[in-house]
């Protein structure tokens, strides 16, 4: 994907979040609730919470392959509130967490899906290489040189992904990801749709 592609999936994703904003009501849009990042009605009969690290493989898959069918299924239908922590596991990681918070709840999730799915490009290289990188989309996502330093120096930006860490060890005792919590439940390693589907059928109700 092209910079200028990166720069418009940024736009056509703010449209979505206003879309929703409007349309459904905007307390079910993109939001921060705490320190969690939030979209979904915030009465569904299901709360997921995914813990994730912006440099894990595996969680990459779970947003371009499953998270889309599961907004459409059931986030876009009222019954399930997605909620997504911090869970990095490495500095890189780290880094890329705390732009996406800083790039405020209408943006966080379309940070989310860039990071995601250029993970293949920006985490190769030195690190310098890849902190390059990592400015580099950020910029195309809206930030400017200072507000990138501004965010990566931000220790209360710091404090906050890391204290998501520890709820993650201490509550549900995450120790790789993705970690999917349903409803109090602990599901460890990456789940594909059928199996998310399985599991949240009997707690979501029929459509």
């Amino acid at each position: 994907m092209t910079n200028r592609h990166i720069s418009a999936f940024f736009g056509f994703l703010a449209l979505i979040c206003l879309g929703f904003s409007t349309a459904a009501a905007a307390q079910n849009g993109p939001r921060r609730e705490g320190l969690d990042f939030v979209i979904g009605a915030p009465n569904a009969p299901v709360t997921l919470i995914e813990y994730a690290s912006m440099t894990c493989p595996h969680c990459a898959r779970f947003h371009a392959d499953v998270l889309p069918r599961l907004k459409t299924e059931y986030v876009d239908t009222g019954r399930l509130k997605f909620v997504f922590r911090d869970f990095p596991l490495d500095r890189m990681a780290l880094n890329a967490h705390m732009l996406a918070r800083c790039a405020g709840p209408d943006r966080f999730f379309a940070f989310l899906d860039v990071f995601f799915g250029q993970q293949a490009n920006w985490t190769r290289g030195t690190p310098d290489q890849m902190t390059q990188a990592l400015r580099r989309l950020a910029r195309l996502g809206g930030m400017a040189d200072a507000q990138i330093d501004q965010c990566l120096a931000d220790t209360s930006v710091q404090n906050e992904v890391l204290a998501q860490t520890m709820t993650g060890e201490r509550e549900h005792r995450v120790q790789a990801t993705p970690t999917i919590v349903i409803n109090g439940t602990v599901h460890r390693g990456g789940m594909s749709y059928e199996e998310l589907d399985r599991a949240l059928r009997p707690l979501a109700g029929a459509r």
